[in-house]
């Protein structure tokens, strides 16, 4: 019970870190942000913050790492179907994940985030190869089925790099919008 109740505090305190440091992102870009300003937000003291990350750039790294998670969670969730509806609430969460997250808002729309999309990428091909071999024989290849659901996901990723980029000047509907008609008429026909 009291090994639950640590990992049970571990953990909160952790979440408590990350969202310090995502507030702390609102108002100054990554590289100024210090120590000082997340356990200053986060309302504890420095040795807290030291026995959950060796420095800025780890926490950096472990919110990278819940953002993938994340993104990755939204994606096994959707199961692509002809349905406007369902495909418009995937991608409308998607949308909405992207404009309260100011981490992915901050790479997306910044030329720095390398280190980020490659490893998203990496993660995004362990997706493709696992929903690949899922897939039952079509008309089209397993091979042609990867390529097409890795099209899919640079085409989400470009068109939200596209809506952060323009400070989400367009509503979330829009996008959303945007990214279900592409799908229904160009990639889950090829899928089908």
């Amino acid at each position: 019970m009291l090994h639950e109740i640590s990992d049970e505090r571990y953990c909160f305190i952790e979440d408590t870190i990350c969202d310090a440091f995502l507030l702390v992102l609102k108002e100054k870009g990554i590289e100024k942000i210090t120590v000082t300003d997340i356990i200053k937000r986060a309302g504890i003291v420095r040795s807290t913050f030291y026995n959950h990350y060796e420095n800025i750039p780890a926490l950096i790294t472990a919110v990278e790492d819940k953002t993938i998670q994340d993104i990755f969670t939204l994606m096994e969730d959707f199961h692509p179907e002809n349905n406007q509806d369902i495909c418009k609430s995937f991608f409308l969460t998607i949308c909405n994940y992207t404009k309260t997250n100011p981490f992915l808002a901050n790479i997306l729309r910044s030329p720095r985030g390398d280190e980020f999309f490659e490893k998203a990428l990496t993660m995004f091909h362990r997706y493709v190869t696992d929903a690949t071999r899922k897939t039952t024989p079509s008309m089209h290849s397993k091979e042609e089925v990867s390529y097409m659901i890795a099209c899919s996901i640079g085409s989400t990723l470009g068109v939200l790099h596209k809506w952060t980029r323009e400070n989400f000047e367009s509503s979330e509907e829009i996008i959303a919008g945007i990214l279900t008609q592409s799908f229904l008429t160009g990639i889950l026909p090829y899928l089908s």
